[in-house]
């Protein structure tokens, strides 16, 4: 791993190994984020199995691939999720329709809408594009929609994957008009009920600075708390 004159430290797939990890990697609080130009399958994998959460940055015109090992990280597990009235008044309500991996493309391109800038493009939004359509050992990526049956629109969604079991969130959105207040956080609701009924162990929410995770329930862990619960399958 080269640091030399670089005050982000430059990544590949031969640093992703446990010697790496263990000694270099896991206990520097130092450093967060490390970089790479490698937007292979292999990579991105290895990262997210090694427990980085990984976004894209462009510099001077360059996208690179951008993971972190993060300080904190918001975990949701599913006996602690917190369900408010309002969305227990939507859920007993219905008209909605949750699917998953079905529409990737639209809620790609609804996540891109809604932010801006959006790090979910070019060479990542092929590399989320390729993840979703394969089959990999310990790895699955697929997006979740959540629809109104009435009309068939997408109202809220996002991109996430599973390894040792765990989900982690990349990105999402909702729809921001008035008749779908709180969709969003149903959406949230109904998959992590999906989540718990396919025998997954917990949710990371990444980073735990957004008011929503708490609010869902969410526990908020120091790296090596979250690496010992996240590795130990």
């Amino acid at each position: 791993m080269s640091t030399a004159q670089r005050q982000i430290p430059y990544i590949t797939f031969e640093d992703i190994s446990k010697e790496t990890l263990d000694y270099y990697i896991y206990p520097n609080m130092d450093i967060n984020y490390y970089w790479s130009d490698d937007f292979s399958p292999q990579m991105y994998i290895a990262l997210a199995q090694a427990g980085f959460i990984s976004v894209s940055h462009l510099h001077e015109e360059n996208l690179l691939l951008l993971p972190e090992m993060q300080e904190e990280y918001a975990v949701l597990d599913f006996q602690d999720l917190h369900i408010s009235r309002k969305v227990g008044k939507l859920i007993k309500k219905g008209g909605y329709g949750l699917e998953f991996n079905t529409r990737f493309h639209d809620v790609l391109a609804s996540i891109q809408n809604a932010y801006s800038p959006c790090w979910l493009e070019g060479a990542y939004a092929e590399l989320m594009d390729t993840l979703s359509q394969s089959t990999y050992d310990n790895f699955t990526l697929f997006s979740t929609e959540l629809s109104d049956t009435t009309s068939n629109e997408m109202i809220a969604g996002e991109i996430g994957y599973i390894t040792h079991n765990v989900y982690t969130s990349l990105s999402g959105f909702h729809n921001t008009d008035k008749r779908y207040e709180n969709w969003g956080t149903l959406q949230l609701v109904l998959l992590a009920k999906h989540l718990e009924e396919q025998g997954v162990r917990f949710w990371n929410l990444g980073h735990p600075y957004m008011e929503y995770k708490i609010d869902l329930g969410a526990k908020i862990l120091s790296r090596e708390d979250f690496l010992k619960r996240f590795l130990e399958n």
